[in-house]
């Protein structure tokens, strides 16, 4: 796995500094940058795989820089920002930021968020890299990415929605890997934000995942394939091998 590439946007020089030391020490390459200019040649010159992006950066507006980069790039940004009052948080979200951090922060908390972001990022990269061009198998069941076709074991063609087939590849894309409710609304687009989802949304993943049992489970009240994870979300249970279409 490609050790991640950190663009730390801050012009307080102490501020910059400390927090691109602690982050290289906790297994990141951690890139300095003060200005909108310096942040556009470390993307113009390499993989940059999360900004941190302070909000006041002398006579530059760290919203603004936001975004425009959110407008040509889908590179994570976490703002950070003494400015934590509710209003001020959403105008970050509003402007495409994937989270937002207050100062003063405890450098723990800093790095837990940044592993947040980027764990999310990766998922859902892997997802667009293999959900259009594979045919995956779990159990018997055969889901054929290129035609969209779903196959029981005993090879009788199950129709699903476009909502549930949307789920299944989401879940065959990240097998015994427990997912939020967010996570999976992220790739379902289910509020059209990447931000968070609320009651009404998550009830909607419930009812989802409830419709996609009922057509994949051999009991669908005592699930074995499309498992509850107690406190987090829901998780695939089962092994699932990919092949090329």
């Amino acid at each position: 796995m490609a050790i991640p590439r950190i663009l730390v946007v801050d012009d307080d020089p102490d501020m910059r500094q400390m927090m691109t030391q602690f982050l290289r020490q906790n297994g990141t390459i951690a890139l300095p940058s003060a200005t909108e200019t310096e942040v556009r040649n470390h993307l113009d010159g390499g993989r940059v795989d999360l900004i941190l992006l302070d909000v006041m950066l002398g006579d530059e507006n760290g919203l603004e820089i936001c975004r425009r980069l959110r407008q040509e790039q889908d590179v994570p940004i976490i703002m950070v920002s003494a400015l934590s009052a509710d209003h001020q948080r959403m105008e970050g979200y509003a402007v495409g930021a994937d989270d937002y951090i207050a100062k003063p922060f405890n450098p723990e908390l800093l790095l837990a968020r940044v592993r947040a972001v980027l764990s999310r990022t990766r998922r859902s990269a892997s997802l667009v890299h293999r959900r259009n061009t594979k045919t995956f198998q779990f159990c018997g069941w055969t889901y054929d990415a290129k035609s969209g076709e779903v196959l029981s074991p005993a090879q009788v063609q199950v129709a699903l929605s476009h909502r549930e087939t949307a789920l299944l590849q989401v879940l065959l894309a990240n097998p015994h890997i427990p997912l939020t409710r967010e996570e999976i609304a992220t790739n379902l687009d289910v509020t059209g934000q990447a931000q968070s989802i609320g009651e009404a949304s998550g009830r909607a993943i419930d009812v989802l995942v409830g419709r996609l049992r009922n057509k994949i489970e051999r009991t669908p009240k005592d699930p074995q394939i499309l498992k509850t994870e107690r406190g987090v979300g829901y998780v695939f249970a089962v092994d699932v091998a990919v092949s090329d279409s």
